[in-house]
């Protein structure tokens, strides 16, 4: 008995680049952590005070959110001794 089976490769998405110091609000200019993968096309990007003030809308319109806001709180603050 013959099998045909086809040859099956894995491939995982294109994950988006990390956002760096150079990627600014397009509000206001400040360092970016949340980037808005529009439906209709293109993309925004936000710091996390304007991601906040207006994620519930962002979600509604996005296809695909990279949120990095986490950055944020992952380095821990320096003491002075």
């Amino acid at each position: 008995m013959e099998r045909n089976e086809a040859d099956v490769t894995t491939a995982i998405a294109p994950q988006p680049a990390a956002l760096t110091a150079g990627d600014r609000c397009d509000r206001c200019g400040a360092q970016a952590y949340l980037r808005v993968e529009l439906q209709t096309g293109g993309e925004l990007l936000f710091c996390a005070h304007h991601a906040r003030e207006h994620g519930d809308k962002l979600r509604e319109v996005a296809s695909t959110v990279q949120d990095e806001t986490h950055k944020l709180s992952a380095t821990p603050a320096a003491t002075e001794d």
